[in-house]
């Protein structure tokens, strides 16, 4: 008998929802949300009021896309945390609804987890290029920037993370300095192809193990830019290109370094990345290079699921699935949690 997953995802300003018969995936729909690029960042309150206006129409077209009547789905898979929490309760709740109106069981996900399982979602039948157990996945977004230890689906050891800001926070807020729009990730990478990542140099954390930290090269790029602003007003419009590709290198440079140290010391080449910097051109290259050079095997995920996408809550739904792992109808969103 098949079985057939509907997936939810409303942890912060994408709307989505997908459907995985088998682990094969059949439809993934994102809509995302425009309203706050004027505000430089997510506002969670029109956040949650475009979730509710979005829930429903995104959720029909993806049992249509797949080509699924909603009485054939075994479970419904849904973000549970971390989040935002008004946009949380959105799909949380529209989760319980359904599935208390099909009889059927949920399925909490851990929003972190499911990036990390977002190599798993088949295409087709015949796609078997997912990474081996064990295997380290360098989570790298937003809010998040973590070595993770794979052992298992269910098995998951955060090994290092930041202390302080995230890599893609650090971007953004560099971006933002320098009068770019939001959000800054895709703009730096745009400026820093045709720029010269050699151009600057910015400090680098000396961090133990195989933590991160980000806020003393967030300082180290904004004093030196008043430092050039005073000699030239128009210096970031002069060497834009420039600055967002050194920027970029160094923000891939100690994301690597620690990765590194940590798949020698592991002694682990299975290496995979995600979430929503992963989308980054500099640290695809850099994973590419390493591959070369260190031999490693790189899984590196479709642009579609760098970003927050139901595919990856409804796999992650998939395997808990298979373990009958599901979750009682009072658990509540919660806002904070790590792997």
């Amino acid at each position: 008998m098949d079985t057939i997953i509907l997936g939810i995802e409303s942890s912060c300003d994408d709307t989505s929802a997908a459907v995985i018969r088998n682990g094969v995936l059949l439809s993934n729909v994102v809509a995302s949300q425009a309203v706050h690029e004027s505000y430089g960042g997510v506002v969670p309150e029109l956040a949650s009021r475009a979730h509710q206006q979005n829930i429903v129409p995104v959720v029909h077209e993806a049992l249509k896309r797949a080509g699924v009547e909603k009485e054939q789905l075994s479970a419904i898979a849904f973000t549970r945390g971390p989040g935002l929490m008004g946009s949380l309760l959105v799909g949380v709740s529209f989760a319980k609804g359904l599935a208390r109106s099909l009889n059927i069981p949920m399925i909490d996900v851990n929003h972190l987890q499911a990036h990390v399982l977002a190599h798993f979602v088949k295409e087709s039948e015949e796609d078997t290029d997912q990474p081996k157990f064990p295997f380290l996945c360098l989570l790298v977004s937003g809010g998040n920037s973590q070595i993770i230890l794979v052992k298992a689906y269910n098995d998951m050891e955060v090994i290092g993370q930041t202390i302080d800001d995230a890599a893609g926070e650090a971007i953004d807020k560099c971006s933002k300095v320098m009068g770019f729009g939001y959000p800054g990730g895709p703009i730096i990478d745009r400026l820093a192809r045709q720029g010269n990542p050699k151009a600057f140099t910015f400090s680098k954390p000396h961090i133990p193990e195989y933590n991160y930290s980000f806020s003393g090269l967030k300082t180290s790029f904004l004093y030196s830019l008043r430092d050039w602003l005073k000699d030239d007003p128009n210096f970031i419009e002069n060497h834009k290109e420039d600055l967002a590709a050194s920027l970029e290198a160094t923000v891939v440079d100690i994301l690597m370094d620690k990765l590194r140290k940590a798949s020698k010391a592991l002694k682990i080449k299975e290496v995979a990345v995600a979430g929503g910097v992963s989308a980054n051109t500099g640290l695809r290259n850099a994973f590419h290079d390493h591959a070369k050079r260190f031999g490693w095997k790189i899984y590196i995920p479709k642009f579609s699921f760098t970003t927050d996408n139901a595919a990856m809550i409804a796999i992650t739904g998939h395997y808990k699935f298979q373990d009958k792992d599901f979750c009682s109808i009072d658990k509540p969103a919660y806002s904070r949690v790590t792997i």
